[in-house]
């Protein structure tokens, strides 16, 4: 692809920039999903209850980075990365302290609201990757990104189960000094990636949710890739919205052992984000590694409700850490389809339509949990099990995906995009 260098000396500091920014940010989100349940739940009264509102929670956040991510994405192709990421951290700052305080469940949702909005711009980390390296190269460089939620949702998720056991809104407060410490982090030290003359005049028409699907249409292959995406995400939401209520019921857990639980999590994709997934798409190919980790996904799903005991659910943790290794091989393959200006645009539209899935899965998962927790315990893992034939779903619409990312003798793609924007 023109436009795009070798990973040079700037390049290559610029990726532990991002790296650390993507690591912070998510640390900061981990902190508060091990209490936000059950602060949800304390508001309303009881467990079921909150199944319905911890899926109204996670709608309105889907709501808002469905609204957002096109106008984000766009703006970056705009103005540059570093500016909104820069914004995007101040304002989770300040959105945390609003939560931290909040005296009822609706002062609650509107930090919820406002959340969604300032992490719309985690599209544009994907946007810088994509700026500062090559096609063949970026599901490795996909894959560190990963290895960031990952190490974010280790250390978050511990840090927040042990500072709820002291205080339920602590976290909230630690996330915020978080999110204002890596305000202050790329205040200094984040460089710009996207060079002047890739920058692309900021269009009405393609920042919103009816243009982002314009853009992902434009081809076949990309119209794929992006409706898998949608159905991870909306399988992927499963966890946040009832992973905390259903580990409560079934196995008696607490804020503590979710804490250590989504850190075992963390570990293991990590691991399979930072050291297999380079080394898998090299010996694979993009797509065998996209189907190899859809199929490790339904398997750990299945497990994941199905599981009598906790050890039986722990045991399903590092299988279930290989479907880690479909993002960065559908992200790569994505980003090799469109020119260097539109990598913001494409990463914002593709944020739009994923974050479509995160309006209605939340509510569908915890209508499912809050129906089948009713029954008792044993039946409360539906929602994984459902998760796991939408699944299912995505291994179908995966096969008709182009194999591999081809390179002709210039570094661009055989049947590559346009030099230019196309709306």
């Amino acid at each position: 692809m023109s436009g795009i260098p070798d990973l040079t000396s700037r390049h290559k500091a610029a990726v532990p920039f991002i790296f650390v920014t993507i690591c912070l940010d998510i640390v900061a989100l981990g902190l508060i999903i091990p209490v936000t349940p059950a602060l949800i739940a304390d508001f309303v009264g009881d467990k079921s209850t909150a199944g319905y509102w911890v899926g109204l929670f996670g709608s309105i956040w889907g709501v808002m980075q469905f609204i957002s991510s096109p106008v984000v994405g766009a703006l970056s192709d705009r103005f540059g990365r570093r500016p909104i990421v820069l914004l995007s951290n101040f304002g989770l700052g300040f959105d945390y302290l609003l939560m931290a305080m909040a005296p009822g469940l609706w002062w609650l949702l509107l930090g919820r609201l406002i959340n969604g909005i300032t992490s719309a711009s985690i599209s544009t980390a994907y946007a810088y990757i994509s700026d500062v390296t090559q096609p063949e190269n970026r599901a490795k460089y996909f894959g560190l990104m990963g290895a960031a939620f990952g190490i974010g949702f280790v250390l978050g998720p511990l840090l927040g189960g042990v500072l709820g056991d002291i205080e339920p809104r602590l976290p909230f407060y630690v996330a915020a000094g978080l999110s204002l410490l890596n305000f202050c982090y790329g205040l200094f030290v984040l460089p710009e990636s996207l060079a002047a003359e890739n920058r692309k005049p900021f269009s009405f028409r393609a920042a919103n949710p009816l243009g982002a699907f314009r853009f992902l249409s434009r081809s076949g292959d990309l119209m794929r890739l992006s409706l898998i995406n949608l159905t991870v995400n909306f399988a992927h939401q499963v966890l946040p919205t009832t992973f905390v209520l259903y580990a409560s019921l079934r196995y008696g857990w607490g804020p503590k052992e979710v804490g250590w639980t989504l850190a075992a999590v963390g570990v293991c994709s990590a691991i399979v984000q930072a050291g297999l997934t380079g080394r898998v798409v090299k010996a694979i190919g993009e797509k065998k590694a996209m189907l190899a980790g859809l199929t490790f996904g339904v398997i750990g799903f299945v497990g994941y409700g199905l599981a009598p005991t906790w050890q039986s659910y722990v045991l399903f943790i590092p299988l279930m850490s290989l479907w880690g290794l479909t993002g960065p091989a559908a992200q790569a393959l994505m980003s090799s389809k469109v020119a260097p200006q539109e990598q913001g645009t494409l990463q914002g539209a593709n944020m739009s339509l994923m974050s479509a899935a995160g309006i209605f899965a939340p509510l569908v998962f915890g209508a499912v949990f809050a129906v089948s927790s009713a029954y008792g315990p044993a039946t409360s893992g539906a929602p994984f099990v459902l998760a796991a034939a939408i699944l299912g779903v995505a291994l179908l619409i995966a096969a008709g995906v182009k194999a591999s990312i081809r390179h002709d003798g210039n570094g661009g793609q055989d049947s590559g995009p346009s030099s230019g924007p196309t709306h």
